[in-house]
């Protein structure tokens, strides 16, 4: 089941902000024709306007799938556009955090088809990843359609099952603000350093950015590659010290920050 299925049947979108946007960028680009995309956005973009998809205009009796953009926080009010589709063949896709498939299928109907998923805001350059899993009524056939929908945005990964899914949101959902937030105190060390704002920022997002594609390249683990530019007793041994520290170090802060993300994942399911 591939993204043939979404341009004979066709797809709707609920919501086209940034992640809707990305999205859907990523399947008119993988040859998903505009005229199969039906998109309810009260916001509309200019680029929205533009892109040839059927905006606001109602749904198809029985689309491919109906991916849900919306906030979580939305999610309620939003559901009852697309309540005739549950219980079908349609299968309901979302992207948002803290919403259970149980929580879809109260509100659409017990045997519909639906897909959770978790992507991140790399998905904006073509280099997201997406945590899914799936209810009994999906199954392999809905995780596979699903998984076609993400890959145009980046990496997908399947999911043992629901479960898992907070912890998705604290690793990789989350995750790029952590990167951006090191690229914001690396910056900042810089400058305590003697070094002017510009040029500690330029420094900063470039290092981050090129170590990210190198990771991203490399056959190596992470490990090997901190220990390829490590040199005994140099300058990044002496940084590591501190940042490899076992109580105060990177490691046991980023466990941290994870494990509240995740469990604010879980408290927003319930």
């Amino acid at each position: 089941m591939t993204l043939d299925m979404v341009a004979r049947d066709g797809l709707v979108l609920l919501g086209c902000g940034k992640m809707g946007t990305a999205l859907l960028t990523g399947w008119l680009a993988a040859g998903v024709p505009a005229q199969s995309v039906w998109v309810i956005e009260p916001h509309p973009s200019d680029w929205l306007q533009a892109s040839g998809v059927h905006l606001n205009k109602g749904v198809p009796a029985a689309p491919a799938v109906a991916l849900l953009a919306v906030k979580p926080q939305m999610m309620g009010a939003a559901l009852p556009a697309l309540q005739a589709l549950g219980n079908g063949k349609t299968l309901f896709v979302s992207i948002a955090a803290g919403t259970s498939i149980a929580t879809f299928a109260e509100a659409l109907g017990a045997q519909t088809p639906i897909v959770r998923t978790m992507p991140n805001t790399p998905a904006m350059v073509g280099r997201g990843i997406t945590g899914i899993c799936a209810n009994e009524f999906a199954g392999a056939a809905g995780l596979a359609l699903a998984r076609s929908l993400m890959q145009a945005v980046g990496q997908v990964v399947e999911l043992e099952g629901e479960h898992q899914i907070d912890a998705v949101t604290g690793v990789s959902g989350s995750g790029p603000a952590y990167v951006f937030h090191l690229i914001e105190a690396m910056a900042a060390a810089g400058q305590a350093q003697g070094l002017s704002a510009d040029v500690a920022m330029q420094l900063a997002r470039a290092t981050v950015c090129g170590a990210g594609e190198l990771a991203y390249q490399s056959a190596e683990p992470a490990s090997q590659l901190r220990i390829n530019v490590t040199s005994p007793g140099g300058t990044t041994a002496a940084a590591l010290a501190v940042l490899m520290d076992a109580e105060t170090g990177f490691g046991p802060l980023l466990t941290r920050a994870v494990a509240a993300a995740t469990e604010r994942g879980r408290e927003l399911g319930k």
